[in-house]
């Protein structure tokens, strides 16, 4: 394999890098893959998809437990973690050799070891260079801890509990985030005592307020304990259990701690220090175009300081590729790229919030509107609450929608396109939204902001 040559080498097989690679390859570049793990990355094996797995078999489990009350008589008898394992093992297996064939039938060459950028167009695999006319960086992010905080024993990461052979009877959760949340909801509904920790106001801190306000009226329904704005202080363990205690003296005992305080960007050891490649607090700086301040080396996915999000970073491969190619793709903010969070009741957002709408126009030039969900019928046959917030600019277009409830994350792709075409409510009241759906519910609130409420005042 010795000095091989390619118009684009991609560092990292994941969702960023295999999508920058698959888009040079169909607009006619000669385009390699170097992974020391597996494709797919983060996100495949060891993030969204084996999570959201998780996810559906607490949902299952849920769905059981409370069939009695539509008329459905079923018992739940108990939890076969062997087999819940086996059916994620079996997604994320399906996946991977499925990305396999595709990057071969596109012919995107897979180099597989451990990659160090050795020149701005240079990569080093064992004992072979990897040569090409642009190096895209794409080595994905990590799991991270709290200085001081060891992981090991029963102090755990996403990644150890994903992989845990039990469920636990108690566990505590450091991190009030997306992880925090989603692993919350599927221990609480797989029977597990969960109490988490977020050193800020709110769980879902980066969310609406009043979204975050009802998630945790919803996990207070549930039986999710949670204590905000207090700081985690210390821990320690023996062979059974974890003790924790915070800044304000309390002391709190499980099972487990699962630390979710965040992911780091994995660029340390890959050479970009030697070639020159600026870094701030590791994550790699790029313009508005992704180009680092090498000529010839780019930056896409969770390196990249912003959202971490699978998506965005496959829309920043496809974005790199074709930047490369001179078709001067569209930019998208990444305040207009939607967000979802898997917890029972779901999140989903794009767009600002209202307080960050107020920061940038002013109060006076922003306005919103909230739909509760008890006012639409498919809402109410799921037996879901929450709601349908939209943002929008004194006459003026939609700056933002944020949603919570069952299954709201498949309502996010028509906000998208609310959000970012900068459609007025006014645009979007005439469209037609199939009844009974829950889509019902951003019609209705277009309907209201537009000034022609057909439901509420």
């Amino acid at each position: 394999m010795a000095d091989q040559q390619f118009d684009v080498v991609v560092l990292g097989g994941g969702s960023a890098g295999y999508a920058t690679a698959i888009r040079a390859t169909q607009l006619g570049m000669k385009a390699a893959v170097i992974e020391k793990d597996k494709l797919g990355g983060t996100c495949l094996h060891r993030g969204c998809v084996p999570t959201k797995a998780l996810l559906h078999a607490a949902e299952v489990a849920d769905t059981v437990r409370e069939a009695n009350s539509i008329g459905i008589e079923a018992l739940l008898t108990g939890l076969n973690i062997e087999a819940v394992s086996k059916y994620r093992k079996d997604i994320v297996s399906s996946k991977h050799k499925g990305l396999q064939g595709l990057l071969k039938a596109v012919g995107v060459t897979v180099i597989e070891g451990e990659g160090k950028l050795i020149a701005p167009n240079q990569v080093a695999v064992g004992g072979d260079t990897v040569t090409g006319k642009h190096v895209v960086l794409a080595t994905g992010s990590y799991s991270r801890t709290l200085p001081g905080l060891e992981i090991t024993g029963r102090v755990i990461t996403s990644e150890q509990a994903l992989e845990l052979d039990d469920v636990p009877e108690e566990v505590i959760i450091l991190g009030g985030g997306v992880i925090g949340v989603e692993f919350a909801s599927v221990w609480r509904s797989f029977g597990a005592e969960v109490t988490i920790i977020e050193g800020l106001p709110h769980l879902v801190p980066n969310e609406e307020e009043s979204i975050s306000k009802q998630l945790e009226r919803a996990f207070k329904k549930r039986g999710i304990g949670y204590k905000l704005g207090v700081r985690f202080q210390s821990v320690t363990q023996d062979a059974d259990s974890v003790t924790v205690t915070l800044e304000d003296g309390t002391s709190l005992s499980a099972d487990y701690l699962l630390v979710a305080v965040g992911r780091g960007p994995a660029t340390d050891g890959i050479g970009l220090d030697e070639v020159g490649v600026a870094r701030d607090r590791g994550f790699v700086t790029t313009n508005e175009r992704l180009q680092t301040n090498v000529p010839g080396v780019w930056a896409v996915g969770d390196i990249v300081p912003g959202l971490q999000l699978a998506h965005r970073g496959y829309q920043q491969g496809i974005f790199v590729a074709e930047e490369i190619a001179g078709l001067q793709p569209q930019l998208v903010a990444d305040v207009n790229i939607p967000k979802v969070t898997y917890c029972d009741p779901e999140i989903a957002s794009v767009g600002l919030t209202e307080a960050k709408a107020k920061e940038q126009l002013g109060a006076d030039k922003v306005t919103s509107y909230e739909y509760n969900l008890a006012g639409n019928a498919k809402s109410s046959i799921l037996g879901t609450a929450g709601s349908v917030k939209v943002v929008r600019e004194v006459d003026g277009p939609v700056l933002g929608v944020h949603m919570i409830g069952a299954r709201v994350g498949e309502l996010v792709g028509e906000a998208q396109l609310i959000v970012n075409w900068d459609a007025y409510p006014e645009d979007v009241a005439p469209f037609i939204h199939g009844h009974p759906t829950q889509n019902e519910t951003i019609g209705e609130a277009m309907l209201k902001l537009a000034g022609k409420p057909l439901h509420g005042i």
